[in-house]
């Protein structure tokens, strides 16, 4: 084949390639899947022996693989690079390409993931992935034959790579509005728009797998008084403190919302009416000893009407289920208050 019938079929496979992935862009909000195809394409036509795509943990300041591919990519989903080590981690920290035809020359080279996945590199090629602001992460291809690597190439490269920017940024972008409909901005909790989403999920599940849950309903006892005596900045403080407090409470499966002024709302998944309230136990004991808004050096003190149901013994759907929780609430509100009422018990003794 001539030079020149060559690069005819490489312009070919360069445009079916970008047209592949604008599809991907396109029709997909799916990160992971318009990622994967990216890779694939670029490995398809830079043929590297492995080729992965680390992102950027800012918290950590490092970088970990988010895909990887090839004989060592088990053993690469737990390595970590830190911004500024190997090459990869040199491209994260600069926001420059680096392209190596000899690692062994290079003494940026990380030689110990090599190590740890019993690989030889020989090559690397680093593209950084850039967004306005940021280095997002760096594609990596490893081993690929760098004599016919050219400028049009690393065009090409590039290309593919601003292309997996885009998309990644896309997703986060997506994320986030996703994240404001459903976050209730006050508390950082979840607002009452995704609690029945949230309760309807958990009632199929629940049914399927013959799951108990629980619900607690929460009311701020005499709230209306700190809005009154110091104003609402106060009150939408103290609300933030208290969806903190909450929150902490909690293991990663549950779920709390901020139902509404100052209601609140906790899904406890796979948990019995008796578990449950020595969760509400603890919660209204620390609501009783926490002092909040001490910044402010006021020193508040809060209490609680809690009320308590569980599916599906007390109710079988999620408006039920929020309704008994709700009507314990308010039998606990109009007796005694600062206290826990569960549904077919009522309201627990004053000294449990």
């Amino acid at each position: 084949m001539t030079e020149a019938a060559k690069a005819g079929k490489r312009q070919v496979q360069e445009v079916t390639i970008f047209h592949d992935v604008a599809k991907a862009l396109t029709s997909s909000l799916d990160l992971d899947s318009i990622l994967q195809t990216i890779m694939e394409k670029m490995a398809e036509y830079f043929r590297p022996d492995t080729w992965s795509l680390l992102m950027v943990d800012e918290q950590r300041n490092e970088l970990y693989f988010a895909i990887a591919v090839g004989d060592a990519a088990d053993t690469l989903k737990n390595a970590r690079l830190k911004v500024g080590e190997g090459i990869a981690g040199w491209v994260a920290k600069h926001g420059e390409r680096l392209i190596v035809p000899d690692v062994r020359s290079d003494p940026r080279f990380a030689k110990r993931i090599d190590v740890m996945t019993e690989w030889e590199t020989r090559s690397i090629i680093c593209v950084p992935l850039r967004s306005k602001h940021r280095i997002l992460g760096v594609i990596q291809l490893v081993n690929v034959y760098m004599d016919g690597f050219r400028d049009e190439e690393i065009f090409f490269l590039q290309s593919l790579c601003d292309y997996a920017a885009i998309a990644i940024e896309n997703a986060r972008a997506v994320e986030k509005i996703q994240e404001l409909t459903i976050t209730d901005d006050v508390t950082g909790l979840y607002n009452a728009r995704h609690l029945y989403k949230t309760l309807e999920t958990e009632v199929y599940r629940s049914a399927r797998f013959a799951y108990e849950f629980t619900v607690l309903f929460i009311d701020l006892d005499h709230f209306k008084q700190v809005n009154d005596t110091y104003g609402h900045l106060i009150g939408s403080k103290l609300l933030a403190e208290i969806g903190y407090l909450i929150k902490a409470q909690l293991r990663l499966i549950d779920y709390a919302f901020r139902y509404g002024g100052d209601e609140f709302v906790i899904l406890l998944p796979q948990t019995s009416k008796d578990a449950a309230l020595n969760v509400a136990k603890r919660l209204r004991d620390n609501l009783r000893t926490t002092p909040f808004c001490s910044e402010e050096g006021l020193n508040l003190t809060v209490k609680a009407s809690i009320g308590l149901a569980t599916y599906p013994h007390d109710a079988k759907t999620p408006h039920d289920i929020i309704r008994q929780a709700d009507e314990m609430m308010y039998l606990v509100k109009n007796t005694t208050r600062d206290n826990i009422g569960v549904a077919q018990r009522g309201v627990i003794a004053a000294e449990q």
